[in-house]
């Protein structure tokens, strides 16, 4: 049913009157009372009366919904005006004549109640009037709302999403570095500059081999010119001795003058809340947007009429942009029906056809896969070579060769993600899938591959920074040979991910898409020119891009504190290179998104770079031994050792609290009890999803008896001009 239909019936819907065929006639003498009563030849009460006579347990949810009686405003009065309390008369959807009622009903309970009582309702009305005037001001406070505005209004709100998700990775990732400067380096650089009264604590080693606590830092003798920009790229060099790495904080605690502040607890916190907050602020902003996309997962009847009657964006103010909606709104419907032919395809399709698109599906996919693993196995060979020549002394290498060893797995892995979407992009148009699932498809793939190179850079370090060739790792639990200081390594590699995505950003925008636009704009007349066009801005892509710099944020906090800073100023550089480049140098893809659509892939993709990011880092910290040589970690074999040596610490018992709600004695219980919880939602959804169906089929019942009263009382005025005066 389209939202004009909707609407008109939930007018309708909202003040049902009872019927009576004193109320239908026209005149005192138009027809004598019938011998039936009028209401019982409704359509609606003909269709209730047929579900009577089939189940019975229903009729009652039926003629409760469906009863055409004046319960309405007995049902206001108490229901609606019960709650007046605790929502405010604007946020029901009535007339104003209603609102009114409401408000008239809301002052005349007023004069009944005690002071108390008055005064607490006066104090919850203004508390909340402050509170819509705070959100107001807020509104005007918002990081870059002005240009957001402009672009939602040149552009529409498809692209807007985007920079709006842009602006939230920004908002994010400040969070997500004042969490670790407060926790991490607040402390440190209190007591370095003196500016509290605190000592560092060291902590000696106990029962460690020498040659395990070894950390050789490169030699400061004679450094070429080029070195510097080296470092300055790669991590390395004077910037493996500052803050921005793990390898800095060979601290154990912070004494001050009453406590003593336990820096490696402070570390591993920092990383435990960071990483919560996300997937908590995450999932906040899914569900809003899962709740739009639920409503609008409709039929697809509703869903044409929808797209016709309020598929509209009235935030465009731009010709051309109005002239690129309708091209959308038409390649929408097109996509519609198209989708709509190929279901009608795939229910005439024979048990020969089926079995050959299978196979073909099933033949493609074992490509994609094959594609995935070459990826995977060359970046696996990039990451092996460049850690086995990187010691190298930089005089040894040429400037250029040096750069490139350096850079040799991030260079593989951009131009895996430049050029499998090609490939999934030509595979998917053999697989005779829908348009809608062709796009899904590919993104999800792509989607993975972006997202799944992170991890096997990550393992394939692991792997390297476990082993040992032929020797055993038995002396300090890991290659200390290679690797003294593995977690500053491990950041400079997601440093250099980091930096050289941004670089690539910036190349691909200043001399690719420019470029590009020069020559459409001024060689207008070369046909091949034109048919290569100008750079589209294509949204999910910039997305990909950014939740690929976001997750290589997340892997890399651990290991490079500073780097959520680092990707602050990436992004915030991004958004006004992405501004200028839709601006100026690119067009807006005729495939556009929803906004609401949009919001919800948009942290879906985020969501699940999130949940990969975790894998490697759970495991660094639980599996891998920390390094000896370097970090807050030295006198603890794993990372997560900090937590039960904390536990230790507290009285008996709490510690006794803590090991039962740890143990297998409560997890299985409370383990049922949330399953319990959710099969309660469940059927609880299952319920509303019921009464939804009932309410549109009353609203469809409803839009039946206006038509059957309109024709009623089209044959009583024909009957009343056909009779003799």
């Amino acid at each position: 049913m389209s939202e004009g239909n909707a609407g008109d019936t939930g007018r309708g819907f909202s003040r049902p009157r009872a019927v009576h065929p004193e109320n239908m006639s026209l005149g005192s003498s138009c027809f004598s009372p019938p011998p039936v009563n009028f209401l019982q030849e409704l359509p609606s009460y003909q269709s209730v009366a047929r579900r009577r006579t089939n189940i019975l347990s229903r009729d009652k949810q039926s003629s409760t919904l469906l009863k055409p009686t004046d319960s309405y405003s007995s049902q206001l009065d108490g229901g609606i005006a019960e709650n007046l309390n605790s929502q405010s008369i604007r946020k029901y959807a009535l007339n104003i004549s209603e609102k009114r009622r409401l408000r008239d009903i809301q002052e005349t309970q007023m004069k009944y109640l005690s002071e108390w009582d008055q005064w607490k309702r006066y104090s919850s009305k203004s508390w909340k009037r402050f509170l819509e005037k705070a959100r107001e001001m807020t509104t005007h406070l918002e990081l870059w709302r002005k240009d957001i505005r402009s672009i939602e209004g040149k552009f529409g709100t498809g692209i807007q999403s985007y920079f709006s998700f842009l602006r939230f990775l920004v908002v994010l990732n400040l969070v997500i570095f004042l969490i670790i400067f407060t926790l991490v380096l607040l402390p440190i650089i209190l007591t370095k500059y003196k500016i509290t009264n605190s000592t560092f604590v060291f902590i000696p080693f106990k029962d460690m081999d020498i040659q395990c606590t070894l950390y050789p830092i490169s030699s400061s003798g004679l450094i070429y010119f080029y070195s510097y920009i080296i470092d300055l790229l790669s991590g390395t060099g004077f910037l493996e001795e500052t803050s921005l790495f793990y390898g800095h904080y060979t601290i154990d605690g912070v004494k001050f003058q009453n406590f003593t502040y336990d820096l490696p607890l402070a570390y591993l916190v920092s990383t435990i809340a960071y990483l919560a907050l996300s997937l908590l602020w995450i999932v906040k902003r899914s569900v809003e947007g899962f709740k739009v996309n639920l409503i609008r997962s409709e039929e697809h009847f509703q869903s044409y009429c929808n797209k016709i009657f309020a598929g509209w964006d009235f935030c465009i103010t731009n010709r051309s942009m109005a002239e690129l909606k309708h091209s959308s709104l038409r390649y929408e419907l097109r996509a519609d029906l198209e989708e709509e032919r190929i279901r009608q395809k795939i229910a005439e399709r024979t048990s020969e056809e089926t079995l050959r698109i299978y196979s073909l599906r099933l033949f493609l996919n074992c490509i994609v896969l094959a594609v995935l693993a070459a990826c995977f196995y060359a970046i696996y060979l990039a990451t092996t070579f460049s850690q086995e020549h990187m010691k190298k002394e930089i005089d040894k290498m040429v400037f250029g060769e040096n750069l490139l060893i350096l850079y040799l797995p991030s260079i593989v892995i951009t131009l895996a993600n430049f050029i499998t979407p090609i490939i999934f992009a030509r595979i998917i148009h053999y697989e005779d899938y829908s348009p809608g699932f062709e796009i899904r498809l590919t993104i999800l793939r792509c989607v993975f591959m972006r997202l799944a190179t992170i991890c096997v850079l990550v393992f394939t370090l692991g792997s390297k920074i476990t082993s040992c060739g032929d020797h055993t790792c038995e002396l300090c639990g890991y290659n200390q040979k290679l690797y003294p200081c593995w977690e500053t390594q491990v950041g400079q590699e997601m440093y250099k991910l980091m930096i050289f995505d941004f670089i690539i950003i910036l190349a691909v925008t200043l001399f690719v898409d420019f470029p590009r636009k020069l020559l459409v704009t001024y060689c207008a007349s070369s046909k091949l020119i034109q048919c290569w066009g100008q750079q589209e801005f294509a949204i999910p892509d910039n997305v990909l891009g950014i939740v690929y710099g976001q997750t290589i944020c997340w892997i890399g906090a651990f290991f490079s504190p500073l780097l959520p800073a680092i990707a602050t100023l990436k992004f915030v550089i991004i958004f006004y290179v992405k501004e200028l480049s839709l601006l100026y140098t690119c067009r807006p893809s005729p495939r556009q998104f929803r906004a609401s659509n949009s919001n919800f892939f948009f942290l879906l993709v985020l969501l699940i770079g999130l949940c990969l990011a975790i894998i490697p880092l759970t495991i660094s910290m639980s599996r891998i031994p920390s390094s000896k040589a370097c970090g807050p970690f030295t006198n603890f074999n794993t990372t997560w050792e900090v937590i039960p040596r904390t536990v230790s610490a507290f009285p008996s018992s709490l510690q006794t609290l803590i090991h039962g709600v740890t143990s297998e004695a409560f997890a299985v219980p409370f383990f049922m009890i949330i399953c319990l919880v959710m099969f309660y939602f469940i059927a609880l959804a299952g319920a509303h999803k019921r009464v939804v169906v009932q309410l549109r089929e009353q609203l469809f019942l409803e839009s039946r008896d206006k038509r059957y009263l309109i024709q009623k009382l089209t044959e009583a005025q024909r009957d009343v001009r056909s009779q003799p005066v």
